[in-house]
């Protein structure tokens, strides 16, 4: 398979999204973020554990293990990586989305954990395909933070009480999954496949990256396949970086930073 892949990170922190592809398997991963100030009890931080944990993820994606598996397996190898020296199984300890397509014999294979999209185009029909079990946890302290004036205290500390809330539901049953220290997350994967022939392409997106549709709403998923067919994904994402700059105060698209992580893998059989 052809992979185009593109990452822009955050204009003001480090990219906590990570992105590997060959010819064969294709890895996206988005690093959970917090508020300024909030430790995590992991002395590596997000962007060492979305490398780590994508690296092992696409090494494993190499077998013929199912998707799911392999995850598990990613997941189980980076725990280990830092079992002795951080709190990895703590609330606020590093974790990922993920998404990922692979080519395996006549079968394009794809999977999904959280809010990142596997954008498939078969046989000319585009379907998105994401996790948003994330989107239905803390609703009222999301509306809070959506309220808050940006850069004030107020907004500071509704961001901080809504990743608390978020993280205590991280991984439960009736909550969100990601891809964190239990390997059994995996088991919450969507996944899926299609003959080859049938596929046309998939696009792997971060949630920064899918904000085109979810939060500017400035086209449709079958819109976005388009957009990437023809102007590949720097241009996607130069329209993303243009919509946040255009709303520097988050009043028109109320979201919960300016700027996110991007990350675009445009897979072509």
């Amino acid at each position: 398979m052809h992979v185009d892949a593109v990452s822009y990170p955050r204009p003001e922190g480090p990219n906590e999204d990570f992105e590997l592809c060959d010819a064969t398997a294709a890895v996206v991963l988005d690093g959970a973020g917090m508020a300024p100030g909030m430790k995590s009890g992991c002395q590596h931080g997000v962007a060492w554990y979305v490398e780590q944990l994508g690296t092992r993820l696409h090494e494993a994606a190499r077998g013929d293990a199912s998707l799911a598996a392999c995850l598990a397996t990613a997941i189980d190898a980076t725990t280990d990586l830092h079992r002795d020296t951080c709190v990895v199984d703590g609330p606020l300890s590093p974790s990922a989305t993920v998404s990922m397509a692979r080519v395996r014999g006549d079968a394009f294979e794809w999977l999904v954990l959280g809010d990142c999209t596997a954008l498939i185009e078969s046989n000319g029909v585009v379907t998105a395909m994401t996790d948003d079990r994330l989107a239905q946890v803390a609703p009222h302290a999301r509306e809070a933070l959506a309220r808050a004036v940006p850069e004030s205290p107020e907004r500071h500390r509704a961001h901080e009480t809504l990743v608390q809330e978020e993280r205590s539901q991280r991984n439960v049953r009736g909550g969100y999954w990601v891809a964190a220290a239990d390997p059994t997350a995996a088991s919450q994967a969507l996944t899926g496949s299609e003959r080859t022939s049938r596929v046309q392409g998939v696009a792997l997106l971060t949630d920064g990256a899918g904000r085109l549709v979810t939060t500017f709403g400035s086209t449709d998923w079958p819109g976005y396949m388009t957009l990437l067919k023809h102007g590949g994904p720097e241009a996607v994402l130069r329209q993303v970086r243009e919509a946040e700059a255009s709303d520097p105060d988050l009043s028109r698209w109320p979201r919960s930073k300016q700027h996110d992580d991007a990350t675009i893998a445009y897979v072509r059989p």
